[in-house]
């Protein structure tokens, strides 16, 4: 199983917001670069990126800082997310060397499109699914919709999508622990695999998790995103993926 380091860009700066609320936001690096060097070292075996600014502008804002990542870490698996909403940011993300887009808000108004850029980019394309009490949000968080996660997602069974990221927004920079059983549920619902996110706080969560990824009813589990925790020193990377390795 894997765990993802997050790096979240606003402003050129590499933030943690708390529920998705842009206005409630800590920097941690003014130099995101450097920053996706250090877990590297310490481990990471794929960066999540969501460029947040992007996110509610709808097309790509912090997009040269991403490509800085690409070119400094060209060995570093890298998904990418937030303002991912025509072919063209696709092309252009994929082109530039990033391993995976990520497409929430245009996954939720336009199913097909995501079919679309399966087609065109076999293998490249993650599909992003944040919620509130199981509804799915969109425009960086600022809108709920009516749809539910596992039914949203069963859209995507047969369109090639290589893994879902599945967010609790209730839970994402609060340190309260991953929505386990949410996660559960979706992973048992759809055959595509999930990446959980959201509430990461200490090692215990990525050993329950685990846990749970290592039975049938967690089996299509295969990681989960980490963000204030590690920024925060409360999760070592290095130990919690040895750990995921079977190492620790």
């Amino acid at each position: 199983m894997l765990v993802i380091p997050a790096i979240d860009l606003k402003d050129g700066q590499c933030v943690r917001l708390r529920q998705g609320r842009m206005q409630d936001s800590t920097v941690f690096s003014d130099d995101p670069v450097q920053m996706a060097g250090e877990w590297l070292e310490k481990g990471a075996k794929r960066l999540h990126i969501v460029d947040l600014n992007g996110a509610f502008a709808g097309t790509p804002v912090n997009a040269e800082i991403v490509t800085e990542i690409v070119k400094a870490y060209p060995s570093l698996p890298i998904q990418i997310g937030g303002g991912i909403r025509d072919i063209d940011s696709v092309k252009f993300y994929i082109d530039a060397g990033v391993s995976f887009v990520i497409i929430g808000t245009q996954a939720v108004k336009d199913p097909e499109f995501v079919r679309i850029a399966c087609e065109q980019y076999p293998g490249k394309v993650i599909v992003g699914l944040d919620a509130f009490d199981g509804k799915v949000a969109t425009e960086g968080w600022a809108d709920v919709s009516e749809l539910s996660v596992i039914d949203l997602a069963a859209k995507f069974t047969d369109c090639g999508v290589q893994a879902i990221v599945y967010t609790d927004i209730a839970r994402d920079g609060m340190m309260q622990g991953v929505n386990l059983k949410s996660t559960v549920e979706l992973a048992q619902q759809s055959s595509i695999p999930i990446i959980a996110s959201g509430g990461v706080a200490k090692l215990a969560d990525i050993v329950n998790i685990r846990a749970v990824a290592k039975t049938a009813i967690g089996a299509g589990i295969m990681g989960v995103i980490t963000g204030r925790a590690i920024y925060d020193g409360k999760l070592d990377l290095t130990q919690a993926q040895a750990y995921c390795d079977g190492f620790v």
